[in-house]
């Protein structure tokens, strides 16, 4: 029988759906293995090669586990919303809907042509109402909950309520937007609006002011990773950063137990490394500085209070408030144009700059220590959301404040004895402290530094501060709290309503809240998002229903949150609500979630490291306090896949302009690179018109053009659809079969490495799986298979792979598992084997990799249930054994020749055997041998 995969996958794909066969329960008898991916965002483009990687990796581990005897739980949904959909809904007047319907078509069919074991039975869609239902649920939670610093969790914000109207917050530990002080008796006093903006400043889900990137063309807010040089990816609009009103969530106040739950976890030390320096925990102090003439003061933190003495100037954040009030009127002109340079530019794009800019705020700050008065600059170096958004700058010893100084002509002050700062800052974390006070000074203080240790100098610095009241021992971290809004249509609406001007949430019992239909997708003319062209979208508090706008009396009818929640908010607790999805009264049943805890295996990208896997274990940290998730880390083990990279193709518009210009004229303008279809490029030269109707804003595109032609610029990098390079993996399953794309991938090279996608070596794997079909039947279709006894040569070659491949997808390390799987079936082969003792064995332990050729041959081998259910074969030592070791046979330290004895030969037989061969008198030459030293299983040497 011919090897047709083409008739063969498309049998068991059918069949696996009707026996049910990945659909799995909770089961009490079997130990659980909870193995998930990344789900994906469903975009137009649908699947490239690269996205099976990571599922594919995941699935030879799934099947593997449940081959062990594991309850398996592997499910696949959707991460359903996405700015993508929304602004195609905005060009053609699609609903977001229909296109995430279609897309999700489309990769569901794609996916079930690769065979994968997935349940689809749990399927989730982050925009079907049954499931943002309990995002929205959480959100609720969150909101009506504080966190309590010293328990360490989150806690009603009842609490806080009956406190505050007994005690005030006198003696209150809990995490807030800023420091506030009020009685008993003054709480009491307020008005309930005044009561609620104080409980905002502690819930955990809030509104406050922060710093966004704002793109005004497009009417929303965006990621980091959304704009490019000032500019938006999609639509290349201007992007600057504003102060909004936004929800956040208050992720800070879980900075120290996220630290702390890095050790529990088994993820690579690098992604633990990059968490634990996005969190950014320092020890340090906050320092009070007064302002020159005046009444204000502000306070700084500093994690090297001892450098105090060598403090020449401060600097503030551009976005800090102390602007505004330190700027005097001289100096007003040269600031405002400063900041309006600098909001133009991401935080991301101001860390990674090291240019350096800055303007003299025209006030002077004294210091503390010293007295003296300092000037106060600003500069876009400083980021408004680590410490207070003010440093002081101690030139001599900060690489950044060194290149500030020198550039403005500021003072550089050692306070290190011995150190050179003539060309560099000196980094000072050993030494003996100088100049702390300077000796040539009359001191301001009580405190010398001269003379101490670096590490002594920094103990004595902070208990002087506290003692002294100039400010406070404090742990800072880095980590801010998430932004929470966006202002689209295509998210999950928020569960609030606003009355006299504050935030209050809908009844649980009425979730979900629906997103409502609207007539157009873009902002209002006044400047509201989308959900401002929804003309019922008012909330009856009586009727507990959603009503027309044209109802609300701001005394039982009151308007609803026209902001959606980020794409984040659908991903943070995904992973619980596979264990449960049916479940219409919880996000999931206590008694399943202790079943499965939480996910044993994750795989999915490093770009995540810093924005889904921080969010997603604070979202569950905060479920673990509420008591609805049993395990504090959602995800035991992770592993990061690599990416298949592409060849992309870049045009190169001038700024400000819809001019693109070809690639060796581009350096005569400033220009932005956009990656370009490769589909529209042949030989790096770009199809023009093409181009021109690819996308709505390129309709009216003009070009500089070298000899006629526009050549585009080429990179290889991420095979993904926001670069426009894919391949198609239905081309590859179509001509070479599933079972040969899945062991293709794994081939490319280890799982979490980058490599290219090269079809060169596809043929490769394709004939192998042709030679493993050899093995059951003849090229004339004769059956092949037979019940004879394997011999001791097949059992050897067997076991060796058994042993191999169970080490290495315990590694992860597939690429070798395949050369092992070539071999083997290569020295089966040429045995002319084709037993069934053999065989079985051989089909399971392929099974994982290339399940629908192994289901057709365990089927042909006569069993009636699925390979899935057969058991991993355990590799026999004895099998692996060797009869005969090879020796080398060396005289005095010099290999000569080569001998085989039996495996078991004793140590004087073989010198016996050594110094009678004919050989070795050619060496001995008629001396007697002082000595004849044998090494075990190696080597015999013979010393004359």
């Amino acid at each position: 029988m011919e090897y047709n995969f083409r008739e063969i996958e498309k049998k068991w794909q059918k069949r696996w759906v009707e026996e049910k066969t990945y659909q799995v329960t909770e089961d009490d008898s079997k130990q659980k293995f909870y193995v998930l991916n990344m789900f994906p965002y469903p975009s137009g483009a649908g699947l490239h090669v690269g996205h099976p990687l990571g599922y594919i990796a995941s699935d030879i581990y799934a099947r593997y586990k449940r081959l062990q005897g594991f309850n398996v739980l592997n499910p696949m949904g959707y991460d359903a919303y996405g700015l993508p959909a929304e602004q195609y809904a905005i060009q053609t007047g699609q609903h977001p809907a229909i296109t995430t319907v279609n897309n999700i078509n489309r990769y569901r069919e794609q996916l079930d042509k690769i065979g994968f074991s997935f349940d689809w039975n749990r399927e989730i869609r982050t925009c079907d109402p049954e499931y943002y239902h309990w995002t929205q649920w959480v959100f609720q939670k969150m909101f009506n909950s504080y966190y309590c610093n010293d328990e360490q969790e989150a806690r009603p914000i009842e609490e806080l309520e009956k406190a505050f109207a007994i005690y005030g917050n006198e003696g209150l530990n809990a995490a807030c937007s800023e420091d506030i002080s009020f009685t008993a008796e003054e709480w009491n006093a307020k008005s309930e609006k005044e009561k609620q903006e104080i409980l905002m400043n502690y819930r955990i889900a809030y509104l406050g002011e922060t710093m966004v990137n704002w793109c005004a063309e497009l009417g929303t807010v965006l990621a980091n990773d959304e704009v490019v040089d000032g500019v938006s990816e999609r639509g290349g609009f201007p992007v600057i950063q504003k102060k909004m009103r936004q929800w956040c969530l208050r992720v800070s106040a879980y900075a120290q137990r996220l630290l702390d739950g890095l050790d529990t976890i088994e993820w690579t030390d690098s992604l633990k490394e990059t968490q634990r320096n996005w969190i950014g925990r320092s020890e340090g102090a906050e320092v009070q500085f007064k302002v020159k003439d005046s009444d204000l003061e502000f306070t700084i933190f500093t994690t090297r209070a001892d450098t105090m003495f060598g403090v020449t100037f401060m600097v503030l954040a551009p976005e800090s408030e102390l602007v505004a009030q330190l700027t005097t009127p001289e100096q007003k002109a040269e600031v405002d144009a400063y900041l309006d340079r600098t909001k133009k530019r991401t935080e991301r794009e101001r860390i990674a700059d090291r240019s350096v800019t800055g303007v003299f705020s025209g006030s002077y700050a004294i210091n503390p220590f010293t007295g003296e008065a300092v000037p106060v600059w600003i500069s876009d170096y400083v980021l408004a959301g680590y410490g207070t958004g003010a440093i002081m700058a101690v030139p001599a010893h900060d690489s950044r404040d060194y290149a500030f100084a020198k550039h403005f002509g500021l003072e550089i002050r050692p306070l290190v004895e011995g150190c050179d700062v003539s060309e560099e800052s000196f980094d000072a974390k050993e030494g003996i402290v100088c100049n702390s006070p300077r000796l040539d000074v009359t001191p301001y203080c009580d405190l010398s530094l001269n003379g101490l240790t670096i590490k002594e100098a920094i103990e004595t610095t902070k208990k002087y501060v506290k003692e002294h009241n100039l400010g406070r021992v404090k742990v800072n971290y880095r980590l801010r709290d998430a932004i929470f809004s966006r202002q689209r249509y295509w998210g999950e609406p928020f569960p609030v309503y606003y009355k006299d001007g504050m935030p209050y949430i809908i009844d649980e019992a009425s979730l979900p809240l629906e997103l409502p239909e609207v007539a157009k997708f873009l902002p209002t003319e006044t400047g509201e998002p989308p959900l401002g062209h929804a003309t019922k979208w008012a909330w009856d508090t009586v009727n507990k229903c959603v009503v027309e706008n044209e109802k609300i009396d701001h005394v039982t009818v009151f308007p609803l949150e026209l902001n959606t929640m980020p794409g984040f908010a659908g991903s943070s607790a995904y992973y619980l609500r596979y264990m449960d999805p049916h479940n219409h009264q919880a996000l999931v049943d206590p008694k399943i979630d202790q079943y499965w805890k939480n996910v044993d295996l994750y795989v999915g990208g490093t770009e995540h490291a810093t924005g889904h896997l921080i969010y997603s274990r604070f979202w569950n940290k905060f479920l673990y306090d509420m008591g609805v998730s049993v395990m504090e880390e959602p995800f035991q083990k992770l592993v990061n896949q690599g990416m298949i990279q592409g060849r992309s193709n870049f045009v190169y518009r001038i700024k400000d302009t819809n001019t693109f210009v070809s690639l060796n004229l581009k350096d005569q303008y400033e220009v932005t690179p956009i990656h370009v279809d490769v589909n529209i490029v042949s030989n790096d030269i770009l199809d023009l018109e093409a181009f021109k109707a690819w996308r709505p804003e390129y309709k009216t595109a003009e070009f500089i053009l070298e000899d006629g032609k526009y050549v585009c610029g080429w990179a290889v990098e991420k095979m993904s659809k926001s670069m426009f390079n894919v391949v198609n993996p239905d081309m590859i399953v179509e001509k070479y079969g599933a079972d040969t794309l899945r062991m293709y991938e794994m081939f490319l090279g280890p799982v979490e490495q980058s490599k290219p996608w090269d079809t060169n070596g596809i043929d490769g794997v394709h004939r192998f799986i042709r030679k493993f079909w050899s093995l059951f039947y003849s090229r004339t279709d004769e059956y092949l298979v037979t019940d004879e006894p394997a011999t001791k040569e097949e059992l050897k070659s067997l076991h060796k792979l058994i042993k191999k491949v169970t080490g290495d997808i315990e590694q992860f390390s597939y690429n070798t598992s395949i050369s092992a799987f070539m071999i083997c079936v290569n020295e089966l082969f040429n045995l002319k084997c084709s037993k069934k003792e053999i065989l079985e064995q051989l089909v399971i332990t392929l099974a994982p990799f290339a399940p629908h050729v192994c289901e057709e041959l365990w089927d042909v081998l006569g069993h009636e249930t699925s390979v899935c259910d057969a058991q991993w074969p355990a590799y026999n030592e004895e099998y692996l054994k060797e009869d005969t070791i090879n020796y080398t046979i060396s005289f005095n330290g010099k290999a000569r020749f080569n001998m085989e004895f039996a495996a078991d030969e004793a140590s004087d037989a073989i010198q016996a055997a050594v110094l009678a061969d004919e050989r070795s008198q050619k060496w001995i030459d008629g001396k007697t041998p002082k000595k004849i030293i044998v090494v075990p299983k190696k080597i015999v040497n013979v010393v004359i």
